[in-house]
């Protein structure tokens, strides 16, 4: 397996010119995420099919030529369980690879669940064995070893037979519109901005909580998501999940309260004065602006009637198409479903995803009636 390792943004160019002659490109990234909140590239992977390059972000200081590439729409970006690498896309280049084929969800339509794993995969199809030692390596280590090249390089290497071999039988099985949909919609779903007024209700047990603790809830919340933002921390390295569901729920006024609920010394140390006053702050905030108290779906009435006869229907879809359960319509989907038929006033065009693209044959007239409240 030869490869080349690109370190000058004049041979980045070359090989992406290439590259931008192909069909279709293999992609994969390889990246460190232990205490921040992005992602640190340590290395792209790009084989065209008859190069393969190892490119080196550390080492080039202008990748516009490969972030050229994403954009190019003549040109496929084929990927692996690619969520992690669009949010490395997204934050670095600002863009995501368009149009872009994922060989996890090519294996779905194939019958193989939401998450078959790459070399699971390579064994399956192409018979080969692939070792994995160099998974939780560190990619920002300089110089990498041959180990990590090898490893690196033969994601991608490998990559470009399996999509092949795939490919065919998703045609054959006429799936490939699907498969074009749910990789956009993949797409669209993973990069969703984030809201910092709206991060509280990610917050666990926050349906546990009265209108004015989630008052609370919603600014400590925010002011967190912000922080880690500024400083490129893991939320969690901020201040603990629970300990911002604590302040809202106990109303923690003191930092001898924050020592006695649990808080780390570094979150007491760095950032109690910000909570405590935004605790107090929030004595001033007048009820009418309270956020409204979160109400669980499977607390509301036929929820779980309505839930069991909608996996009835995906049963029956599953046998008549071989997908499974869980890739036709996830517990989210099953849901966003649910939200949409009782929440009287849905916008018209913002249908769920059991109901558009290629779910809507499969699902509409099964779940439409089994709706109606």
């Amino acid at each position: 397996m030869n490869f080349e390792i690109i370190t000058t943004t004049e041979r980045l160019e070359v090989v992406c010119e290439h590259a931008r002659n192909q069909a279709a490109v293999m992609l994969d990234t390889e990246f460190v995420r232990t205490r921040t909140l992005y992602p640190k590239l340590g290395l792209i992977q790009l084989f065209d099919g008859d190069s393969l390059a190892l490119i080196d972000p550390l080492e080039i200081e202008d990748l516009e030529p490969l972030w050229a590439l994403l954009r190019d729409q003549a040109v496929i970006k084929v990927l692996h369980a690619c969520g992690e690498d669009l949010e490395v896309f997204q934050h670095y280049a600002g863009c995501l690879p368009v149009p872009m084929i994922d060989t996890q969800v090519m294996a779905s339509f194939l019958g193989y669940g939401v998450s078959a794993g790459f070399g699971t995969l390579v064994k399956d199809f192409l018979g080969v064995e692939l070792d994995k030692g160099e998974a939780r390596t560190n990619w920002m280590a300089r110089p990498l070893t041959d180990k990590q090249l090898d490893y690196a390089a033969a994601d991608v290497f490998y990559l470009l037979p399996l999509y092949q071999k795939l490919l065919a039988q998703v045609e054959e099985k006429d799936w490939l519109e699907a498969l074009k949909q749910e990789c956009a919609s993949l797409m669209v779903r993973r990069i969703k901005p984030v809201d910092p007024e709206k991060v509280y209700l990610d917050i666990k047990n926050a349906w546990q909580l009265e209108p004015k603790q989630l008052a609370v809830l919603q600014k400590v919340a925010k002011w967190r998501l912000l922080e880690a933002r500024k400083r490129d921390l893991a939320l969690n390295f901020i201040v603990k999940e629970l300990h911002l569901w604590k302040l809202a729920r106990y109303d923690i006024r003191s930092k001898a309260v924050m020592a006695k609920e649990g808080f780390d010394s570094m979150e007491i140390q760095r950032h109690a004065n910000r909570l405590l006053k935004i605790v107090y702050d929030a004595d001033d905030i007048s009820p009418q602006q309270y956020p409204e108290k979160i109400v669980r779906l499977v607390d509301l009435t036929g929820y779980k009637q309505l839930v069991k006869r909608i996996k009835d229907e995906i049963g029956k879809v599953e046998k008549e198409t071989g997908l499974a359960p869980e890739f036709l319509a996830s517990k989210k989907q099953i849901n966003q479903l649910i939200s949409w038929a009782w929440n009287k006033q849905r916008p018209a065009d913002d249908l769920p995803d059991m109901l558009k693209n290629w779910r809507k044959g499969l699902f509409e007239e099964r779940v439409l009636p089994l709706l109606d409240r």
